[in-house]
């Protein structure tokens, strides 16, 4: 026998995730491909599976430890005869399993500098009494953000949130260190609950919601929110902040479809296929893109130019125990129903188990958000930016419709489109309601 060290294999551009579940007990035994952990990044949790069948000796790290690639985790005992071509084998399962959900990233990581701790000196450093910025600019200007290290991920969040990298490099105290996502958050958050500013279009000078103790109504219980949980909330409030937001509500008559889409039931069954609402809907989406460029956009980061995509992915929101996840499906408008609905399915079922890959979650250029049967007649969903528009479905209900000579009972689908209101205007945003509508009320304009 053999005590083979397991490490953090890569994590797909993540720099650092949470350990939230060790799989095992001390001594049990475990196959190729058995989970040892859990670990969970921004976006996504994920199954670390171990390359080799044996027993484990020990953990190296604990529930809630953080870790990064190529740090120890586990300890196994294996067969010491083992051969190098079924290690081979093994070690490629591995890096499949794991990049199947690692952070999402918007692009390849920069080369990784050397980690350097952060100075515990740091709030000594940021003494709001004495400046009324979080640093003062001449420290901030003796370097510029092209000698922080952040990777990519890190320094959209810090453009999104217009902070600037080098008062963040300069209130950690980093000298050419690596700057993550929590430090911007960090820096953020110290500087809205002082009033000081950390740059522009970040809401400072919100009043602070006043902190309650809870207990004195009842019993309490103060649960943790997973990482996805705070990064949603943090996507929330940014985009919220940032995006001057108009919703517009229309309805649908989606009687014939429905209709049309039932009676796909027998061949969906021979298919393997379960045709949904989603399907028509990210299909409808996909051609009222199409010919409304102007939803097809991004605002450039100079805030003087806009990014004009020639690509048409939509991303659908996904209800998972951990959170909200937003999956993308990739070339909606060149798929058919059919094919449409297959990914749909497929990506509703890896974002429940926790199993989306990070090329599942990037290149959304729209958002679908349904609530499928859950109920409400309407609700106003939030830009999922830098994308210019979401649409939000309720539930859809039979509703008395006047003809023109009488009152006939109709399936009527409520939606609301939010869009950005710095490259959208009314006019822009009437025009492709109204061929959402004209899509799912007729879908035989969906073959046109």
């Amino acid at each position: 026998m053999a005590i083979e060290t397991i490490v953090v294999p890569d994590l797909g551009g993540a720099e650092s995730v949470d350990v939230i579940e060790l799989s095992l007990a001390q001594g049990d035994s475990i196959g190729v491909e058995d989970s040892l952990l859990v670990l969970e990044s921004d976006k996504a949790t994920m199954d670390v599976p171990s390359p080799y069948e044996g027993q484990l000796v020990k953990y190296l790290v604990a529930e809630g430890d953080t870790v990064q690639v190529g740090d120890p985790i586990a300890e196994l005992k294996v067969q010491a005869d083992t051969s190098q071509e079924a290690s081979n084998e093994a070690a490629q399962v591995l890096d499949a399993e794991v990049e199947a959900a690692a952070e999402v990233t918007v692009a390849p990581e920069a080369p990784k500098a050397a980690p350097v701790a952060k100075i515990e000196e740091k709030t000594a450093e940021f003494d709001v009494t004495k400046s009324s910025s979080p640093v003062d600019s001449s420290l901030a200007d003796s370097e510029s953000a092209d000698d922080i290290y952040a990777g990519p991920a890190v320094r959209m969040l810090a453009r999104e949130l217009g902070v600037d990298l080098t008062r963040i490099g300069t209130w950690l105290g980093i000298a050419r260190g690596r700057i993550l996502k929590d430090d911007v958050n960090d820096y953020v958050k110290r500087a809205l609950s002082d009033g000081t500013p950390s740059g522009h279009n970040t809401g400072v000078g919100i009043p602070e919601i006043p902190q309650i103790d809870f207990s004195q109504f009842g019993d309490t219980e103060k649960v943790k929110l997973t990482k996805i949980q705070k990064v949603t909330a943090n996507n929330m409030q940014r985009n919220w902040l940032n995006v001057p937001h108009v919703t517009q509500f229309d309805d649908a008559d989606i009687t014939e479809m429905d209709s049309f889409r039932k009676s796909l039931k027998a061949e969906g069954e021979i298919r393997g296929v379960r045709v949904t609402p989603v399907a028509f809907l990210i299909k409808a989406i996909a051609t009222a893109l199409e010919d409304n460029s102007s939803f097809n956009r991004s605002l450039a980061g100079d805030g003087e130019n806009y990014i004009q995509k020639q690509y048409c992915n939509i991303g659908m929101a996904v209800d998972t125990p951990r959170g909200l996840v937003v999956p993308v499906i990739r070339n909606a408008s060149s798929m058919g129903i059919w094919e449409i609905a297959g990914e749909v399915a497929q990506f509703a079922e890896k974002a429940r188990e926790g199993k989306l890959t990070p090329s599942d979650m990037q290149g959304g250029c729209f958002t679908l958000s349904s609530l499928g049967a859950i109920g409400g007649n309407g609700f106003t969903p939030i830009v999922n930016a830098p994308e210019l528009g979401i649409l939000g479905v309720s539930k859809a209900q039979m509703k008395p419709v006047w003809s023109g000579q009488e009152f006939e009972p109709r399936l009527m689908l409520p939606l609301a489109l939010s869009y950005d209101h710095r490259l959208i205007n009314g006019g822009d945003a009437g025009r492709f309601m109204t061929q959402i509508v004209k899509l799912l009320s007729d879908i035989r304009h969906l073959a046109l």
